[in-house]
């Protein structure tokens, strides 16, 4: 029996042709139909308005003070509002526009008051459930705002002393990140890779870049400074 590669290579350069065009069709259509819009996928957390910086106390208190930034530009948008992490505690929020310098109002609410104030805070309410709502001026067309919020967090489970170490455990979901050492305090180990600096009252400070969509698991640990 004889053999024609050419002939062969044509009638699978042919096959291959009439497959690209079977896919083509197939990803042009229901494929590429059920991806996301560009307006979906280009949110907040794409274009990184969000921003947090952690000051953490002396670890025997498991207490840490924060601010977040973020810029809400959604038409009609009157509130914030934060759903405090399972197992941490929040105390001392306060609020004020950027912009303009403004003072906010603070909420917080737990368990069935949420669901008596209407909020949709993306996932099922608890009786330990509480969250931190913040009412700001509706956002105009065309218009943003840029909110700064404070708050005061104890959590003993992510924040805490083993032995002579302070251990920072804690899971970061925002693009970027950053952790200020309390007064004292070196750095020993980093889980994440993060850029490290001094403040200019001499703490160590962290800051961390997540470009992912997930959370990145962070991991800190610090020894006391001696000689001091």
């Amino acid at each position: 029996m004889s053999c024609h590669p050419e002939r062969s290579e044509g009638t699978t350069l042919r096959r291959f042709a009439v497959l690209s065009v079977t896919l083509g069709a197939v990803l042009g259509g229901s494929a590429l139909s059920a991806q996301p819009s560009r307006a979906a996928r280009l949110t907040e957390r794409a274009i990184q308005t969000r921003d947090i910086v952690y000051f953490l106390r002396q670890p025997e208190t498991h207490a840490f003070d924060l601010y977040h930034d973020f810029t809400q530009t959604r038409e009609g948008a009157d509130k914030y509002v934060n759903v405090v992490r399972a197992g941490s505690r929040v105390s001392n929020p306060s609020a004020f526009i950027l912009d303009t310098g403004e003072k906010l109002t603070t909420r917080l609410l737990k368990g069935d008051q949420v669901t008596r104030a209407g909020l949709d805070i993306g996932e099922p309410v608890k009786p330990e459930t509480e969250v931190v709502v913040i009412p700001f001026p509706a956002v105009a067309k065309g218009h943003s705002l840029r909110l700064r919020i404070a708050e005061t967090y104890t959590d003993s489970a992510r924040y805490r002393v083993e032995g002579d170490e302070l251990i920072w455990d804690r899971s970061f979901g925002r693009p970027t990140n950053a952790v200020v050492l309390p007064d004292g305090w070196y750095l020993t180990h980093s889980a994440v890779p993060a850029t490290v600096s001094l403040t200019a009252d001499g703490r160590v400070r962290l800051d961390f870049v997540n470009p992912r969509l997930d959370e990145i698991s962070v991991l800190i640990v610090a020894r006391r400074r001696t000689g001091r």
